[in-house]
């Protein structure tokens, strides 16, 4: 699949609310919640006035013109909230676009930005459950602690 990972314009900035539906972690035989989920404080969290701080940083990745993915990092207090000099990742893709590496490859430029761009770590949440897991290791973030549902991982630079 031909695809191309550029940086998210400002126009493009309230995808990030799409994205961050399809960043909720549905089990498998479970049906999806709400939309409106995305409006509870703990996950509005990921994308209220994006890009209006400097650790604002996302990209999208683009098939035939359409937008189908996002990576986004922020330092905030999070699920998987380190510390204040550590963005904290999100990423997601449209069910149609998962499995072909899009997901993997939005997460290696984004970690190559945060590196050229002084940081030390990076880390993300995870529920134990999600195929993404995988993904998240082979860019590099190991897990560091865990609770009944969810892994924090962190990756060093």
């Amino acid at each position: 699949m031909n695809y191309k990972i550029r940086k998210i314009s400002e126009e493009e900035v309230s995808l990030l609310q799409d994205f961050l539906y399809e960043a909720v972690f549905v089990p498998e035989g479970m049906s999806a919640p709400p939309k409106s989920i995305i409006n509870q404080p703990e996950l509005q969290v990921y994308i209220t006035d994006f890009g209006k701080k400097k650790d604002d940083i996302s990209l999208v990745a683009e098939v035939d013109k359409k937008v189908v993915g996002a990576v986004w990092v922020r330092i905030m207090n999070d699920y998987g909230h380190i510390d204040n000099e550590t963005p904290s990742f999100a990423v997601s893709l449209y069910k149609d676009y998962r499995g072909f590496g899009i997901g993997t490859d939005l997460m290696k430029e984004m970690l190559r930005i945060l590196k050229d761009r002084g940081y030390k770590q990076a880390s993300l949440s995870v529920q134990k459950a999600n195929y993404a897991v995988r993904m998240y290791q082979k860019t590099g973030f190991e897990i560091i602690d865990e609770n009944e549902e969810e892994y924090i991982m962190l990756c060093h630079f």
